[in-house]
C-alpha cells in the first residue's frame, strides 16, 4: 500500500532483491546465528504468576512492597518465563541513511541486518515488528510472527520513502514505550546523530530490552585529503565547500566524532544499552556475533552466582 493506501505493483528489481536478502539471511541463521539467538533472548521475558511469602535466600529485588506494606510481612513476585518473545527493529530511515561511499549504503546494510534478525526471531517462534522514522514516526508494523510477515519488513525496508529528511529519536522512543504491553526486545539501528533522547531511552530501557545498531560509513567520521570538496547534508540539504586537505578541519571532525562517540557510549552505558558497531563498508556479520556472544557470556556468568 501507499501512502494514499492504494496498492501498486511491486518492481521486479525489488522482489529479486528481497529474495537474495531471504536466501543470504536465512543461510546465516541456519548456521551462525540460531542457537546464539536462542541462548541470548529465549527466557529474558518474564510473566508475572503470584506472589508468596519471602524466604531466606530470596532475591530482595523481587519484594512486592504493595503486597508487604498491607500485610506487614515481606511478600517476592514469582514469575514465568515467556515462551515467546517480541522483537521490534526501530530503524532510522532518514536521508543521511542512503549514504554510501563502499557498494551499498547504511540503509541497504541496515535491511540485511534486520532480516537477520527477523529470521532468527521467527525461526524461535517470536513475533517480529518494525518501526520506521526518521524526524517523527514514518510507519509502525506491529509485531506478528510468519516467513510472509518477515518478507513484508524486508520490503518496506528496501522500498520506503521517508517524507522527512532530519534524525530525532525521541518520537520512536515514546511510540514503543505506549504501544508495547509487555517486555520486549528493541534493536535500535541508526547513525545517531540526534539531539538529545536520554530522558525517552532511560524510560524505554527502563522496561524493556534495548540493543543500539549503530551504522555507519568512515567517510562520514574522518575526510579524505582530496582538496576542495562540495559536501552536501542530506538531512538539511545545507551544501558547504570543505578544504579536506586542511589538517585543522579534518582535526576538527576529529574532535567534533570522538566527543559525540563518547556522549553516546556514556549514555547507552549508564542505561544498560548494548552497542553493536557497524562499518557500512565491511561486513556486520562479525560485529552481530560478537554482540550475541558478549552478551551469552554475561548471562552465563550471571546463572553461576
Amino acid at each position: 500500500m501507499n501512502r494514499t493506501g492504494h496498492s501498486k505493483p511491486i518492481p521486479p528489481e525489488i522482489l529479486a532483491a528481497v529474495r537474495r536478502i531471504e536466501i543470504r539471511t536465512r543461510r546465516l541463521v541456519e548456521e551462525v546465528f540460531s542457537g546464539e539467538y536462542n541462548s541470548v533472548f529465549k527466557g529474558t521475558g518474564m510473566e508475572f504468576r503470584e506472589v508468596r511469602e519471602y524466604v531466606p535466600g530470596d532475591d530482595v529485588r523481587t519484594i512486592d512492597w504493595n503486597v508487604t506494606a498491607r500485610t506487614g510481612d515481606p511478600f517476592v513476585k514469582l514469575y514465568d518465563e515467556e515462551r515467546e518473545l517480541t522483537v521490534v527493529l526501530a530503524v532510522d530511515m532518514s536521508r543521511s541513511g542512503w549514504f554510501g561511499s563502499g557498494e551499498r549504503s547504511k540503509v541497504d546494510i541496515a535491511a540485511e541486518l534486520c532480516g537477520v534478525l527477523a529470521f532468527s526471531a521467527i525461526e524461535n517462534k517470536d513475533k517480529v515488528g518494525l518501526l520506521l522514522f526518521s524526524d517523527r514516526v514514518e510507519k509502525y508494523i506491529p509485531p506478528a510472527q510468519g516467513k510472509s510477515h518477515v518478507l513484508r519488513l524486508i520490503r518496506e525496508l528496501l522500498t520506503f520513502e521517508p517524507e522527512y529528511h532530519g534524525t530525532e529519536l525521541n518520537e520512536p522512543l515514546r511510540l514503543l514505550g505506549s504501544v508495547l504491553k509487555r517486555k520486549a526486545t528493541i534493536f535500535l539501528v541508526s547513525d545517531f546523530w540526534a539531539d538529545d533522547f536520554s530522558t525517552s531511552l532511560s524510560i524505554l530501557a527502563g522496561r524493556h530490552d534495548v540493543v543500539a545498531v549503530r551504522v555507519r560509513d568512515p567517510r562520514e567520521t574522518e575526510l579524505p585529503p582530496v582538496g576542495l570538496v562540495r559536501w552536501l547534508d542530506a538531512e538539511t540539504g545545507e551544501e558547504r565547500l570543505l578544504d579536506t586537505s586542511s589538517v585543522s578541519a579534518r582535526q576538527r571532525l576529529g574532535r567534533v566524532v570522538e566527543s559525540h562517540d563518547s556522549s553516546l557510549e556514556r549514555l547507552l552505558a549508564s542505561r544498560g544499552v548494548d552497542l553493536v558497531d557497524v562499518d557500512a563498508t565491511q561486513s556486520y556479520v562479525e560485529p552481530l556475533r560478537k554482540f550475541f556472544l558478549a552478551r551469552e557470556g554475561r548471562r552465563g556468568r550471571r546463572g553461576r552466582r
